[in-house]
């Protein structure tokens, strides 16, 4: 059974308003994506991951060196589905409820998360992505190089940011800080997270 690209959860102009263009969506989304969902199905066909979930493929491979093609191109369609899941127009600001109470007993306060959010995906060398887990019961932030995620090392990702450059190079060219500040200012989904922490 191949593996397919979901489609975004809005339209592609849909964050035109909160610093995100369609020509984001149409590169990002409609040819990097795309390009490893394409990948991942070339290189899976006739092997023994051909019929197994994009988790159980990720996890699979991770840290096998022969077998990193699949891992990187898994990671990276996982990666992306979520986090176009992160995003959503008119989001961002402060959540509430029990994400907030667990934010506050894991960070201080929503400021002090937005902080050590900021400063992984700023801090971030290259490639990557910043994330908001649940490990173990416990909320922490953490950053990944490349396709790394916190699937293939036994976390629940409950938020991330793409800070590839392609992720934000069409809206903010090379300031990534800018690019990071608009996220939690305007477009996290703070439903998704608040979803994926109760599930």
């Amino acid at each position: 059974m191949p593996f397919t690209q979901p489609p975004l959860p809005f339209a592609m102009d849909a964050l035109e308003p909160y610093g995100m263009k369609a020509e984001t969506f149409e590169y990002h989304y409609g040819k990097h994506h795309k390009a490893y969902v394409d990948n991942l199905n070339k290189l899976v066909a006739g092997t023994d991951l051909d019929n197994k979930s994009l988790e159980e493929v990720i996890q699979a491979t991770y840290g096998d060196a022969s077998k990193a093609g699949v891992f990187n191109n898994a990671a990276q369609v996982w990666n992306h589905t979520f986090f176009w899941n992160s995003l959503k127009p008119g989001g961002g600001g402060t959540p509430s409820g029990d994400l907030a109470a667990k934010i506050d007993a894991a960070f201080g306060s929503y400021d002090k998360f937005k902080e050590e959010f900021s400063n992984a995906a700023a801090t971030q060398f290259g490639s990557g992505w910043a994330w908001l887990v649940d490990d173990g019961g416990t909320l922490k932030v953490m950053k990944t190089p490349n396709a790394e995620n916190p699937v293939a090392m036994g976390k629940k990702a409950l938020l991330t940011l793409d800070v590839w450059e392609h992720a934000y190079y069409i809206d903010f060219r090379n300031a990534r800080p800018a690019f990071i500040q608009n996220f939690l200012d305007k477009l996290v989904n703070w439903d998704f997270v608040a979803e994926n922490m109760a599930s």
